[in-house]
């Protein structure tokens, strides 16, 4: 069996799949879309003084919770994201959509995605069924440091995690402002109007959701660097620091404003993104 032959199983394979595979991922961004929307609206309560919520994903999903018909919602939201990785575990077995999706690193960064949001996943049907999967993103954050630290050369693994996911969020700040996701949405089947309102929720989302894990990456970093596992920040205390800057809370609520045009962006995401 040779590598065309190979291709030609792996491109009949994805087309036999596509339509499952199209509504799975359209699902998995508007879940997506939906928990970055609650994350800064709590955040913005945060920045307006109302620090008994958390502004994570637990925080988001408990508000979800409370609400008639939260129960459903959940499960909705669990299912949405099961697509998601499901979507990306396909791009790592087929291949991503566009010219390039095909090649190694493109299926890496995928299963990469796919293990992610398969996590994620996980959390929200644990929460759904009352487990609790989804606790404070600060205390869950602080236990992973201390266990990774107990490890041999923990400390150099910590420090490493933290450089990793602080470039991840510079890099997702410097896609955003390229404006890179316009080679992943169909821009011709947008009108002037959406195709504006998508650059704004895109640039503005992304730099914001950038900015969140650069810091988050940081704080890693720190607490590798003082030994100090309880210097590790979730979402959640990473958004509280940023209201002990100099700007106090307004920078706090310019970055929640920012992770709700993320959530905007992600349901464009779910209407016009090329699968």
């Amino acid at each position: 069996m040779n590598a065309s032959t190979l291709t030609r199983g792996s491109q009949a394979g994805k087309r036999k799949a596509a339509p499952a595979i199209e509504g799975a991922a359209r699902a998995g961004f508007t879940a997506r879309g939906v928990i970055y929307l609650l994350v800064g609206l709590l955040a913005l309560q945060i920045a307006f003084g109302d620090g008994g919520k958390q502004a994570d994903q637990g925080g988001a999903l408990q508000e979800v919770a409370g609400k008639p018909f939260g129960e459903v919602v959940l499960w909705a939201l669990a299912v949405g994201l099961v697509g998601m990785a499901l979507w990306r575990l396909s791009e790592a077995v087929f291949g991503a959509a566009g010219p390039d999706g095909a090649k190694a690193k493109k299926r890496l960064a995928s299963a990469a995605r796919a293990v992610f949001y398969g996590f994620v996943a996980y959390s929200v049907i644990s929460f759904a069924a009352g487990a609790g999967g989804s606790g404070s993103s600060d205390g869950k954050s602080r236990d992973a440091t201390a266990k990774a630290m107990e490890l041999p050369a923990g400390q150099w693994l910590v420090g490493v995690a933290g450089v990793v996911i602080g470039c991840a969020g510079v890099w997702m700040a410097v896609q955003a402002v390229r404006r890179k996701y316009h080679k992943h949405m169909r821009l011709g089947a947008m009108s002037h109007r959406v195709r504006q309102a998508v650059d704004v929720t895109g640039v503005g989302g992304g730099v914001s959701r950038g900015l969140v894990f650069a810091v988050a990456g940081g704080f890693a970093v720190r607490a590798a660097w003082d030994y100090e596992p309880d210097k590790a920040k979730g979402m959640d205390d990473t958004l509280r620091s940023f209201t002990e800057t100099p700007a106090g809370p307004w920078l706090l609520v310019l970055i929640a404003v920012g992770l709700m045009l993320f959530g905007l962006f992600s349901f464009a995401m779910a209407r016009y993104r090329k699968v």
